[in-house]
């Protein structure tokens, strides 16, 4: 990542950027760092989260602190069938396994083609900043539909550099909700 904005740095420009995020906690360290350097647009597209009314408390505390930071905040739609059926067979696979990378490439999918929709020059998500994510798969997968769809993909790895420990640190200082599970039905087990 610290190439592509030292890049960005040295041509003076501030481009659009979609920032796909899960949830409050995690997103707002992303969204201090990103935000000096890209014109953000906070894209909630979670689908697998569950059930509805976890959704919904992820959602709006999204929301609240995306309005608190005057940044545009957009939620997809939630469409846990289509997560079921992308899922499908890999109930029982372990964290950071192949549902999870599924589940990666349904929501940076749809990411990706939402900025393309909206104008944004790059796309990137916050989920690389959990210790819980696999931050190889994600920058693959968001490498590979930068290819295909013609769209900058930023490569993180958020967690890096402590930001994990500063995302949490945020949030208790903001008094963000805190939830103890990925969000999927299996993760909570």
């Amino acid at each position: 990542m610290e190439a592509e904005v030292d890049r960005i740095l040295e041509a003076g420009q501030k481009p659009k950027l979609l920032l796909h995020l899960c949830c409050a906690p995690c997103s707002s360290y992303v969204i201090d760092l990103l935000s000096a350097h890209f014109e953000l647009t906070l894209y909630f597209y979670d689908p697998n989260i569950h059930p509805k009314e976890e959704y919904l408390k992820r959602r709006d505390e999204a929301r609240v602190h995306a309005e608190k930071e005057d940044i545009l905040f957009i939620e997809g739609p939630y469409d846990v069938e289509r997560w079921h059926e992308v899922t499908k067979g890999h109930e029982k696979d372990p964290e950071k396994g192949d549902r999870c990378t599924l589940c990666y490439d349904m929501r940076l999918r749809e990411a990706a083609r939402f900025a393309l929709e909206s104008g944004c020059e790059y796309f990137t998500s916050v989920l690389s900043v959990s210790p819980h994510k696999d931050a190889k798969k994600i920058n693959h997968i968001g490498f590979s539909l930068s290819g295909e769809m013609d769209i900058h993909y930023l490569p993180a790895d958020f967690k890096k550099k402590e930001g994990f420990k500063k995302s949490m640190e945020n949030a208790r200082e903001k008094g963000f909700y805190r939830q103890d599970y990925c969000g999927c039905v299996y993760s909570r087990r």
